[in-house]
C-alpha cells in the first residue's frame, strides 16, 4: 500500500515537472519571438536614423545627443551595436549674420553692398563717414564732398589759368605759325610743314606754354565725376532709406527725380553759363575753334532730356559742382587774386589785328570741310605715288626710248658697202 502511494506521488511529480517544462518552453519561445520583434523594430529605427544622417549633413548638438542616447539604449543587443555608425562631430555654432547698424542707428553700407576700395566705393565710404560721424543731412554731405574734391583740384585750375594767360598773350604769333602750317599742308609741302611745326614747338617751349595743360582740369574731373555719379546712383537704387528724407527745399527725396524739373533746368543753365564765360581754363574764343564752341554750347540742351530722369542726389552734386566752377571763374578774374597766384595780365587784341579772322558757324564749318577734303586728296595722291614707285622698282623696266642699248646691232662698214655696189655694176 505504501509502495502504491509512493508510486502515485512520483507520477504526479513527474507530471508537474513536465507541465512546468512545457510552460517554461512556451514562455521562452514567446520571449524569443518578442525579442526578435523588438530587434526588428530597432533595426528599422537604426536604418531610419542612417537615412536622416545621409540627407542632413549638419545637425544641431541636441539632435546628436538624442541620437547618442538612442544608440546607448540600443547597445544592449551586441549584434545591433556593431552595425551602428560612428557619431559625427558636432557642427560649429552658426554666427549671427544679421544686419549691423552704424553709429546713428542706420544700416551700414557694407550690409547694402555699398562701399569698398574701388573709386566708387571710396566715395561712398567717405560720404557715409560724413553722414554718420558729423550727423549731416545727405544734401550737406554731397555739398561738403563736392567742395572738398574741388579744393583738391584747385592747384590744377591755377596751373591751367597761367598757361591760358600765356597762350592768350602770345596768340598773334601762334596763329601766324598755324596759318603757315595749314598752307604748307594744303600744298603738300611736308618739309616746310615739318619745319614750321618744329618752330612752333620751340616757340611754345621758350614761352613755357602747352595746349595740353589746358586739358589737365577736364582729365582730373572726369574720373571724379564718374565716381560720384555711379556712387550716388547705387546709393539711390539700393536704396539708402535716409536718402528719402535727406533732401532740401522741394527735393526732399534724393532717390527720385525732381518732379518739378527745376534741378535739371538749373543744371543745364549753370553748365551753359560755365561754358559761355569760360570754364576752369581760358576763354573758348581764344583757345578752341569756332566749331567746338558751338558744340559745347549745344551740349547743355542735348543732355537736358537725360538729366530729368536722374535721381535728386546726382543733380544735387552736379549743381554744386557747376556753382563752384562759376565762383572760381569769378574769383580768378579779380586782379589782386591773379597777382597773388602769379597769373599774367591778359592782353586784349582787336579781332582785326589777329591773323585768324572770326568766322560764323556756317563759314567755319565749310572751311573745316574744305580742309578735310584737301587733306584726303593729298593723302590719296601720296598713296598713289607710293604704289607707282613700288611698282616701278619691282616690276619690269618700261621702255621710254627708241634705241635699246641691251641689244647689239650690226653696223654696215664702208668697205662692205663699196664691194656690193661694184658687183651690181
Amino acid at each position: 500500500m505504501l509502495s502504491r502511494c509512493t508510486g502515485a506521488i512520483r507520477g504526479k511529480s513527474i507530471r508537474n515537472v513536465a507541465i512546468v517544462l512545457k510552460i517554461e518552453a512556451k514562455t521562452t519561445t514567446s520571449l524569443q519571438c518578442r525579442n526578435l520583434h523588438i530587434a526588428q523594430q530597432r533595426r528599422a529605427q537604426i536604418l531610419a536614423n542612417r537615412q536622416l544622417l545621409g540627407c542632413h549633413s549638419v545637425l544641431s548638438t541636441t539632435s546628436f545627443r538624442s541620437l547618442s542616447e538612442l544608440t546607448n539604449n540600443q547597445s544592449a543587443d551586441p549584434d545591433l551595436t556593431d552595425t551602428l555608425p560612428k557619431i559625427p562631430d558636432a557642427p560649429l555654432p552658426i554666427e549671427d549674420v544679421g544686419p549691423t547698424l552704424a553709429a546713428n542707428g542706420e544700416p551700414a553700407f557694407e550690409t547694402l553692398g555699398l562701399g569698398g576700395y574701388s573709386p566708387v566705393g571710396l566715395v561712398q565710404s567717405a560720404m557715409e563717414y560724413l553722414h554718420v560721424t558729423l550727423d549731416l543731412p545727405w544734401w550737406g554731405v554731397i555739398m561738403c564732398g563736392t567742395i572738398a574734391v574741388r579744393t583738391l583740384i584747385f592747384p590744377l585750375v591755377i596751373l591751367t589759368q597761367r598757361n591760358a594767360a600765356k597762350m592768350s598773350n602770345n596768340m598773334p604769333q601762334l596763329q601766324t605759325l598755324q596759318l603757315k602750317m595749314s598752307d604748307a599742308r594744303q600744298t603738300g609741302n611736308h618739309m616746310e610743314s615739318a619745319r614750321l611745326a618744329h618752330e612752333m614747338h620751340q616757340f611754345m617751349k621758350d614761352k613755357d606754354v602747352s595746349p595740353f595743360k589746358s586739358l589737365l582740369v577736364p582729365l582730373a574731373q572726369a574720373p571724379v565725376f564718374i565716381s560720384f555719379f555711379m556712387g550716388l546712383r547705387q546709393m539711390a537704387n539700393a536704396p539708402v532709406e535716409s536718402l528719402r528724407t535727406g533732401g532740401l527745399f522741394w527735393f526732399t527725396d534724393l532717390t527720385m527725380p525732381d518732379q518739378y524739373y527745376l534741378l535739371p533746368i538749373i543744371t543745364s543753365t549753370t553748365l551753359y553759363i560755365t561754358i559761355l564765360v569760360g570754364t576752369d581754363g581760358a576763354k573758348l574764343s581764344q583757345q578752341t575753334t569756332q566749331t567746338l564752341k558751338y558744340v559745347l554750347r549745344v551740349l547743355p540742351i542735348v543732355i537736358f532730356p537725360f538729366t530729368i530722369n536722374f535721381p535728386g542726389a546726382i543733380l544735387c552734386y552736379w549743381v554744386c559742382s557747376n556753382f563752384i566752377s562759376l565762383i572760381q571763374v569769378g574769383v580768378l578774374r579779380v586782379p589782386a587774386v591773379r597777382d597773388f597766384f602769379k597769373i599774367e595780365k591778359l592782353i586784349t587784341y582787336s579781332p582785326d589785328s589777329l591773323p585768324m579772322k572770326k568766322k560764323g558757324f556756317v563759314e567755319g564749318f565749310k572751311e573745316s570741310m574744305t580742309n578735310m577734303k584737301i587733306s584726303r586728296e593729298l593723302a590719296e595722291r601720296e598713296r598713289i605715288d607710293m604704289v607707282q614707285f613700288q611698282r616701278a622698282g619691282t616690276g619690269p623696266i618700261v621702255k621710254t626710248f627708241k634705241f635699246d642699248p641691251t641689244k647689239v646691232q650690226k653696223m654696215p662698214t664702208v668697205l662692205g658697202s663699196a664691194t656690193v655696189e661694184t658687183k651690181k655694176r
